[in-house]
């Protein structure tokens, strides 16, 4: 990298989409803080984590684009995982947990699903 400064758009637009990905990521913990149960508490870090993780990713994008040789896509990539798995991850501790809860008798949501006997019983 050179000595040159860079342009003053780049660290506006560079510093404004960290700061609104700290900020997202600050809001989704203190939600952590303010929900009580585990129920409450399992959509917010997937879609505060993917917000946040959009926006640093842009921040990313922007900068490495503008200083580098051409289009920095790692930082897409990245996003693009995070995107994919932190939803995903979220349903498998969510089916989990509702599993559990139902083992112990807890009161949770019915199953919605239709199994076998429910489609004898409709025909």
């Amino acid at each position: 990298m050179t000595d040159q400064a860079l342009p003053l758009w780049l660290d506006i637009s560079v510093s404004l989409l960290v700061l609104a990905g700290a900020v997202i990521a600050l809001l989704g913990s203190l939600g952590l803080l303010r929900l009580k149960t585990y129920f409450e508490r399992v959509h917010a870090p997937a879609i505060i984590a993917t917000m946040a993780c959009w926006c640093v990713m842009h921040a990313t994008l922007l900068y490495f684009s503008v200083v580098g040789d051409g289009l920095a896509v790692h930082a897409l990539l990245i996003a693009l995982f995070v995107a994919i798995t932190v939803p995903v991850t979220n349903i498998f501790l969510m089916r989990a947990a509702l599993f559990r809860a139902r083992r112990m008798g807890e009161n949770v949501p019915s199953n919605l699903s239709r199994t076998s006997s429910d489609d004898i019983h409709d025909s």
